[in-house]
């Protein structure tokens, strides 16, 4: 299996392992070459403040490495309006960006978030190339349209909410983060939802995928998974017995049955038609290029250096 990349961007040395599943969602891990000198997105990325609606603060308080801001991450805490950026972008070593286009994801919600106590999701995927064509956007307000319809799509209240998924739901979509198995090496990973491929996740180095992974399996692939299952496992109907005489026919069986999910993968890689009509560069940070990929079916952000990879985020346009 190749990984779905924009034409140009070298990915040699990037191999793909054994696919897992959790219900709907499947999960193949990446691994390769690191890059050193990111700071990773939780020890070294901190909210600030928020300015005002629509206006917040972050720092890379680190005292050497620049900081790749995750794309579409956002920042919920009690007794504030919840916010989410629309785009990634690059924080020197010590210094602090304010982006004016981020998004108030909790309609009716007052309070600024502050730097007590605060953790960070992933935008849902269906949500995902709404937020990236409104960057550079200044109003706090736009996503709540999109946020009210994703909500009803889950039988939930049609409010601009998104809290109703990411933390009432929470205990359900965890669940994702202990079924599949971060590994050892991993600096990124393919997410199917049922047989669609959902999202390309590439970190610079493992230890930043680490720390992105719960907010990419449980909160950015998760909820579309979780919508799925039901109909996977209707379809799916009662598993095959497997009568085995002994332990090498259960490894035996073990095996055939890994061989064939990783021959429906395969199959369901080669018929996703992810290449991009456009790639737009952004933004520079000394040899670092953020460009921003879109395409018919597939949309995100690639950071490069030359033509090495660095950084992706890159999503299906719809599911």
């Amino acid at each position: 299996m190749n990984l779905p990349v924009p034409a140009g961007v070298d990915t040699a040395g990037y191999r793909l392992g054994p696919p897992q599943r959790a219900g709907a969602l499947t999960m193949v891990p990446v691994f390769g070459p690191s890059y050193p000198g990111i700071a990773p997105p939780r020890s070294g990325l901190k909210l600030s403040r928020v300015v005002t609606y629509g206006q917040v603060e972050l720092t890379n308080p680190s005292a050497s490495g620049v900081a790749v801001v995750p794309l579409h991450v956002g920042y919920i805490q009690d007794a504030a309006q919840n916010h989410a950026l629309c785009r990634s972008a690059f924080i020197a070593a010590g210094q602090t960006l304010r982006f004016d286009d981020a998004c108030c994801v909790q309609e009716s919600q007052g309070g600024y978030l502050s730097e007590r106590d605060q953790w960070f999701f992933i935008l849902p995927v269906e949500l995902r190339a709404a937020a990236l064509g409104l960057r550079g956007t200044s109003q706090y307000s736009k996503l709540w349209g999109d946020i009210a319809r994703f909500n009803g799509r889950y039988g939930l209240p049609a409010r601009g909410h998104l809290e109703q998924v990411l933390t009432r739901k929470r205990a359900v979509l965890t669940q994702y983060q202990s079924r599949l198995e971060l590994l050892d090496g991993q600096l990124g990973a393919l997410f199917f939802a049922g047989d669609t491929l959902a999202g390309v996740e590439i970190a610079p180095d493992p230890v930043y995928f680490a720390e992105v992974w719960m907010a990419l399996v449980c909160f950015a692939y998760g909820p579309a998974a979780w919508f799925a299952s039901a109909a996977v496992a209707a379809a799916a109907g009662p598993g095959a017995a497997c009568e085995a005489g002994s332990l090498d026919d259960i490894r035996a069986a073990l095996h055939r049955r890994r061989q064939s999910v990783a021959d429906e993968v395969s199959e369901w890689l080669s018929r996703a038609a992810w290449q991009p009509d456009s790639v737009i560069e952004d933004e520079r940070y000394l040899d670092l290029r953020l460009s921003t990929v879109s395409g018919p079916a597939a949309a995100g952000q690639v950071v490069t250096d030359g033509s090495r990879l660095v950084y992706a985020s890159l999503f299906a346009t719809a599911l």
